[in-house]
């Protein structure tokens, strides 16, 4: 096949720190090439995912992240330089909505945000005529009445990342300076186990920093370290030696890719049962979920828990190879004119896992 794939314009394919989409764009393209597919990749021109990409395209632009003109222009970028492939598969929220769109080639989409009243609308409308997939069950269930046609959870690829030993005495947080995250609860759940906390946010946003000056910063003390943004080979030993991975979000996270990379480290994942995280974590095999009152009871039970078992739950589950595969097939689907099953009621599908 020849496979088209959309980024979005504010972080480079693949990210140098923060972005989770971007990441997982990136092992998609990696991954088809592999299998023998042709990949043809619209991204910022400062990116480094080693397949052919759209010339023309502009260098990222995190300053104007969200802003809908800097991705409708991009979008117009991308579908111009796609006029020759078998199908396309956009990860950006305007490129369903973008009318110029090479005829008679099928378009994916991936909603890869939480499904809001605002875009409820947009995407049932898309889903009339396009392929749409959800990255969990759990963010198809938030809007039945969007026609998801598959739900593929993310993968990665492991082989890079270390298994690490888990002796560093410490729990630890990764994330994005907000509210939604978890990190002032991770910092009571650390308190209260009795255990240091090391802090690795993302934090560029205008209300990222506001939430950490006016917020976090305050309530820092000699138990928590903060190390900042930090890049991949930095985070997997900050996690491959934490005693395990705080995740105590506050709200439904489509899906939680730095719960796989915690896994892929060997280290068990403590969080609020919230989101897609009932879809990734399995309670007393690769971490504990609760309640964030009662989170810091099950460090210790999850310390006693076997890093074995959470890389090879994350590597089978939540493998690249996987996600690949799923993507093919899909892809298989649409462009042999099978009728897809699809998710008639998500909520059901989510609610019987």
């Amino acid at each position: 096949m020849r496979i088209g794939l959309v980024a979005g314009p504010w972080i480079p394919v693949p990210p140098v720190t923060y972005g989770g989409t971007e990441r997982v764009v990136d092992t998609l393209a990696r991954g088809f090439a592999a299998a023998g597919h042709e990949v043809l990749l619209a991204a910022p021109s400062d990116s480094a995912c080693p397949v052919p990409r759209v010339p023309g395209m502009r260098p990222s632009s995190p300053g104007a992240l969200n802003f809908s003109l800097s991705e409708l222009s991009h979008v117009a970028r991308a579908y111009d330089g796609l006029q020759h492939v078998d199908i396309i598969h956009d990860h950006t929220l305007a490129g369903p909505l973008y009318l110029h769109r090479p005829q008679g080639v099928p378009t994916v989409t991936t909603i890869h945000n939480l499904i809001g009243e605002d875009a409820v609308d947009i995407y049932r409308a898309v889903g009339r005529q396009e392929a749409i997939i959800a990255i969990s069950r759990d963010q198809a269930s938030h809007a039945p009445e969007v026609p998801v046609t598959r739900v593929i959870h993310h993968g990665m690829d492991m082989s890079a990342v270390p298994v690490g030993s888990g002796r560093g005495g410490y729990l630890c947080f990764v994330g994005r300076s907000c509210p939604d995250k978890g990190l002032l609860e991770a910092i009571t759940i650390a308190r209260r186990a009795g255990m240091p906390l090391k802090i690795a946010v993302k934090m560029r946003e205008d209300d990222e920093v506001s939430y950490f000056r006016d917020v976090i910063e305050p309530m820092l003390g000699p138990n928590e370290e903060f190390v900042g943004e930090i890049d991949n080979a930095a985070k997997y030993r900050l996690m491959g030696e934490a005693v395990a991975f705080l995740n105590p979000i506050q709200w439904s996270e489509p899906f939680g890719l730095v719960m796989i990379e915690a896994l892929a480290t060997g280290t068990p994942v403590i969080g609020t049962p919230i989101g897609s995280a009932p879809e990734i974590i399995e309670p007393g095999r690769t971490g504990f979920l609760g309640d964030t009152v009662e989170l810091a009871g099950y460090v210790e039970a999850a310390a006693a828990l076997d890093r074995a078992t959470c890389r090879q739950a994350a590597e089978e589950r939540f493998g690249a190879e996987r996600m690949v595969d799923e993507h093919l097939q899909l892809y298989r689907d649409l462009l042999e004119g099978r009728t897809l099953a699809g998710l008639p009621d998500a909520v059901a599908v989510h609610q019987n896992l």
